[in-house]
C-alpha cells in the first residue's frame, strides 16, 4: 500500500515538472513572437485598385490593375495584410484626370500617407508612378430573353398556354461598342422528362465574353409554364365558299368537315363549332381541277394540332 502511495506522489510530481516546463516553453515562444512583431520590415506588396465615385456615364474597362507598394512597418501591422487582401482606394471625384481616352491618377505619397495609412507605417516606394484607367461611355439596354428548352411531357399532358420567363427582358449596361451587339439573352438549356405538372425552374443566362466590362440587370430567369392534362376533340365545321363569280352557281359537297384538335380538359367544354371557319378559296382553282382544297382560316387559341378530315372538296357549276 505504501509503495502504491510512494508512487503516485512521484508520477503527481513528475507531471507537474512537465507542466511548468510547457508553461515556460510557451511563455519563451510567446516572448518570442512579440519580440519579431515588435520589429520593423520593409516589404513590397500588390495592393488592388478600389474605385470610388466613377460617373455613371461612363464604365471602367480595365478592372485587373494593381499597385506595388512598398511599406516599412511593424510585425503587427503586417499581420493586417496577411488576412485581408490590400486595397487602394481611387476616387474618381478628385484623384484623377481625364485624358483622351483614359482616366489618370499620378501616385501621392501625401495623399496616401495621410488618409490610408496610418502614422506608424512609412511608405518608401509607389510603382508605377502613373495608372491610366481605360474608359468607355455607358450604354443602356433593353434586350429580351430567349428561352431555350427541351422538355418531354407525359402522356396526355401538355403545355397550355405560352412559356414565359420572368423576367423577360434583361437590362444591359456598357460601353458602347459591347452591349450594341447584344440583341437578346438566351438561356442555359432547360431539359425536362416526363413532365405532368407546372414548370418553375431557375436558369442561368449565357453571358457573352468580355462580360467583366458589362452589367446586367440579372443573370438568371425564371422560366413558367403551365402543364394540364389534354384529350383529342373532333367538330363537324361547315365548308364556307370565297370567291365564287356572281354569274356562277356551285355544288360541293362535303358541306361540312371533321376538325380535330387536341385541347386541355378543362377548355374542353368551352371548344364550340363558331370557334373554326373553314373555307374554300375558288379563286386557286386551276385550269380542269374538279375539286377545291379546304383551308382552317379560322380556330380558338385554346387548341393544339388542328387538323383538317379531308383534303379535297368535289364541286360542280351548274350556272
Amino acid at each position: 500500500m505504501i509503495r502504491k502511495l510512494k508512487s503516485k506522489i512521484l508520477i503527481s510530481i513528475k507531471n507537474r515538472r512537465i507542466n511548468v516546463f510547457l508553461l515556460f516553453l510557451l511563455s519563451a515562444f510567446v516572448i518570442l513572437i512579440f519580440s519579431k512583431l515588435s520589429k520593423e520590415y520593409t516589404k513590397t506588396v500588390a495592393f488592388t485598385i478600389e474605385k470610388t465615385n466613377v460617373p455613371q456615364k461612363y464604365i471602367i474597362l480595365n478592372d485587373s490593375i494593381k499597385l506595388n507598394v512598398t511599406l516599412k512597418t511593424h510585425g503587427f501591422k503586417w499581420i493586417k495584410y496577411a488576412f485581408n487582401r490590400p486595397k487602394i482606394k481611387v476616387d474618381f471625384n478628385k484623384d484623377v484626370y481625364k485624358k483622351d481616352a483614359y482616366f489618370v491618377w499620378h501616385k501621392s505619397k501625401a495623399f496616401l500617407n495621410n488618409t490610408q495609412f496610418d502614422k506608424q507605417v512609412e511608405i518608401l516606394n509607389i510603382s508605377p508612378d502613373t495608372l491610366r484607367f481605360r474608359f468607355g461611355v455607358n450604354l443602356v439596354k433593353k434586350v429580351p430573353v430567349k428561352l431555350n428548352t427541351d422538355i418531354a411531357y407525359s402522356v396526355g399532358y401538355d403545355l397550355s398556354g405560352d412559356m414565359v420567363s420572368e423576367p423577360d427582358s434583361v437590362i444591359v449596361v456598357g460601353p458602347n461598342t459591347l452591349a450594341s451587339t447584344i440583341n437578346f439573352l438566351e438561356t442555359e438549356v432547360l431539359k425536362l422528362a416526363d413532365v405532368r405538372s407546372n414548370i418553375s425552374e431557375t436558369v442561368k443566362l449565357k453571358l457573352p465574353d468580355k462580360k467583366s466590362d458589362l452589367k446586367f440587370s440579372t443573370d438568371k430567369v425564371t422560366i413558367k409554364a403551365s402543364v394540364e392534362k389534354f384529350t383529342e376533340g373532333t367538330l363537324k365545321i361547315p365548308v364556307t365558299m370565297v370567291n365564287v363569280p356572281d354569274n356562277m352557281t356551285l355544288k360541293y359537297f362535303p358541306k361540312a368537315i371533321s376538325v380535330s384538335y387536341y385541347v386541355s380538359l378543362n377548355n374542353f367544354d368551352a371548344v364550340k363549332p363558331k370557334d373554326f371557319k373553314v373555307v374554300c378559296d375558288y379563286g386557286k382553282v386551276s385550269e380542269n381541277q374538279s375539286f377545291l382544297i379546304p383551308e382552317l382560316v379560322r380556330f380558338p387559341e385554346v387548341v393544339k394540332n388542328v387538323k383538317i378530315g379531308q383534303q379535297h372538296v368535289e364541286f360542280i357549276i351548274t350556272k
